[in-house]
């Protein structure tokens, strides 16, 4: 199917979430053996040259992250890299019974309408399961006919197929699928959707889960969280960190690549360079590796100045022979051996405009209600302090209110209840998610010059520093990428005198370099900001409140990131400590009274229903137990050729299965009612 490739080889074996593969070696017995290498690629389009001389390799076991800026030709490497393209020269080769899973970065688009259910199209990842699934069910009815039980070789057949069964996974495949799906954020209601109904962020998903059941030995993932709110990216990440797969992953999400990448593969201006650890590990030794070359190209600059200078001063002198020679190494210098100076970095120039200073309170509820009808409100608020220079970051699924919480702040919603209050003396500048703001069929230059008129020439140089240059600047803005659009917005609010900035998910579509800028000059902002993303990387850097909305409830924890994550680990209180703020006064941080403790706090959907749920946890333990045993007594059965037994034993299986999952449906609906009290 497009977007997947699972056929290039047989699996050697199949590997299980959580099960670390053994590692192959070459043949002196100590490097592991490369999955994939790739020799001297280079792809262009016309003139245009892509990358070139470009080799590679991926061990098995590898978590890589390439990155590098829009427009380096990620996607092109990697397609190339899975036999989707072909390079203009060069070679790539995979291991004998390598399968490489691939997800493409328009993946919505790609998850064909078959009239196959959600739950259909998981199902068919395990049709030679399932194969084996109805030749045992067959073989069982052949051994229970009249005068059946005298054949041996029948009962050895069955106990050779069955423990190849049990060994593959045969008990367990509907559990993958309903856990996959579901950390993923497809829940029971649209398994039995049809594919063709489901929404493109929908397809996203089930193409990715897909994937990851198929647990191919290499897994190519092109920006896999564009469509996951957190929750998802947690259970993702979770997922790939205990995976023992080899992975290949493009991402703008830095969160996800410090947590799962060992090393990193940079493209920019045609060229790789490769460095170990994760994404924090990349970023300092660029900085290093960057600054070493700069040294050593100052070094050889004056080295050949110095040469230059002894030569114009000699060569017609008593020391005209010694002159020559060193003119003679020069020029071999210049032509094999010459230094290029680094390439400064293309970022975006940011800096925002100079604002009066506001009061020392910014925001403040006091019982609020956000929505748009009194009937059915969107939820309620735990009560909001946001003093001047805090950074708040509101977190939540997809479509739980977010932006609509950030239009009652600005005003254009009306609280449906309670109180909201702004502080004194607030300029506040809005970035929208949506581009809202941004008339589609002006030009580029227009659209700027509209909010802020200036002249023609400050105005393109105002543009230049967010990288639109050229004839960019006479485009229609409905005619730009994503990531251009967000780059004139960021332009057009960087223009405004701002000192409350409300952000609605500001990293989407910027590529790594620009989210770094950005993130750097809102830690440099003197002012307070409110900032909606998914971007949990910029979280943990900027915020010092965190606000979570779900389950019609917006709760407020004071503290950063990591503290909140520690604090929401089941069975721990947050550590509420004290902190003074500008003003002199003590502020406790920590939970406000009448939020949920912390083991109560939603986390990853396991912890979560394993708390809120509790009064059904221990029926699912027994039944879970009754299922070992039981596997265990099959194993036993058929090894002693009791064919009744091993039928009735079968049968009790498959009932247990079935209680199981009602009962964890039930723990499912009680967790979610817990949520909402």
């Amino acid at each position: 199917m497009p977007g997947i490739i699972d056929e290039i080889g047989d699996l050697a074996r199949r590997l299980e979430p959580g099960e670390v593969a053994p590692l192959w070696y070459n043949s002196a017995g100590t490097l592991p053996m490369a999955i994939l290498t790739a020799s001297k690629l280079a792809m262009s389009f016309g003139a245009e040259d892509v990358f070139w001389n470009i080799s590679v390799s991926v061990p098995h076991g590898a978590r890589i992250a390439l990155v590098g800026p829009n427009g380096a030709g990620k996607t092109t490497l990697i397609r190339i890299l899975v036999g989707l393209e072909s390079p203009t020269s060069g070679e790539v080769h995979r291991a004998r019974n390598c399968s490489v899973g691939y997800l493409l970065q328009e993946a919505e688009l790609a998850l064909e309408d078959r009239g196959q259910t959600v739950w259909g199209e998981m199902l068919g990842v395990f049709d030679q399961l399932r194969a084996q699934e109805q030749a045992l069910r067959a073989m069982e009815d052949r051994m229970g006919a009249p005068g059946a039980n005298g054949a041996p070789s029948l009962m050895e057949q069955y106990g050779a197929a069955l423990e190849r069964f049990e060994l593959e996974g045969g008990y367990e495949y509907e559990l993958r699928i309903r856990q996959v799906l579901e950390g993923l954020g497809l829940g029971s209601g649209e398994h039995e959707k049809p594919v063709g109904h489901l929404s493109g962020g929908q397809k996203a998903r089930a193409l990715l889960a897909k994937l990851l059941l198929r647990s191919p030995d290499l897994l190519v993932l092109d920006e896999p969280t564009n469509h996951l709110d957190i929750e998802a990216l947690e259970w993702l990440e979770s997922w790939l960190i205990n995976w023992g797969g080899s992975l290949l992953i493009v991402s703008h999400d830095r969160y996800l690549l410090d947590r799962v990448a060992n090393r990193v593969w940079e493209l920019d201006y045609g060229q790789i360079q490769t460095y170990r650890g994760n994404y924090s590990a990349y970023v300092q030794q660029r900085a290093e590796r960057r600054e070493r070359r700069l040294a050593e190209y100052k070094a050889q600059q004056a080295f050949m100045a110095k040469e230059e200078d002894f030569i114009r001063r000699y060569v017609a002198g008593q020391r005209s022979r010694e002159a020559k020679g060193r003119r003679t190494r020069l020029e071999r210098l210049k032509r094999d051996g010459l230094l290029v100076r680094p390439v400064d970095d293309r970022h975006l120039q940011l800096r925002f405009g100079a604002a009066r200073r506001s009061g020392d309170i910014v925001l403040q509820t006091k019982d609020l209600v956000v929505g748009y009808a009194p009937e059915a409100p969107l939820f309620r608020a735990d009560d909001i302090d946001l003093r001047r220079t805090e950074r708040a970051a509101l977190i939540g699924p997809n479509g739980c209110g977010k932006t609509t919480f950030l239009k009652t702040v600005l005003g254009a919603l009306a609280p449906l209840g309670g109180e909201l209050r702004l502080g004194a003396s607030l300029e506040a500048g809005y970035f929208a998610q949506a581009r809202t703001d941004l008339h589609m069929d002006s030009r580029v230059l227009d659209e700027l010059l509209r909010h802020h008129p200036m002249p023609t020439g400050e105005a393109r140089g105002l543009l230049a520093r967010f990288l639109l240059v050229g004839d960019d600047v006479f485009k229609p803005v409905r005619a730009l990428s994503g990531g251009e659009r967000s780059r004139l917005a960021l332009a057009i609010l960087m223009k405004q005198a701002v000192n409350f900035l409300l952000l609605d998910e500001p990293a989407n579509h910027l590529d790594i370099p620009s989210q770094e800028v950005l993130e750097s000059v809102l830690g440099e902002f003197g002012g307070t900001i409110l900032l909606v993303t998914h971007d949990r990387y910029l979280v943990s850097r900027l915020a010092t409140q965190i606000w979570t909305l779900e389950a019609n409830r917006l709760r407020v924890f004071y503290g950063g990131y990591d503290e909140y994550l520690s604090a929401r680990e089941p069975g721990e209180e947050p550590a509420a400590t004290a902190q003074a703020d500008r003003s002199g006064k003590t502020r406790r941080v920590g939970h406000r009274a009448g939020s949920r403790p912390a083991g109560q706090r939603r986390g990853s959907r396991a912890g979560r229903r394993a708390v809120s749920a509790a009064d059904l946890e221990q029926g699912v333990s027994e039944l879970e137990t009754r299922l070992t045993t039981l596997s265990a007594q099959l194993e036993a059965a058929v090894g002693a050729r009791q064919f009744d037994k091993v039928r009735l034993l079968g049968l009790e299986y498959r009932q247990v299965e079935e209680d199981l999952e009602r009962r964890m449906a039930e723990w499912a609906e009680a967790a979610a009612v817990q949520g909402e009290v």
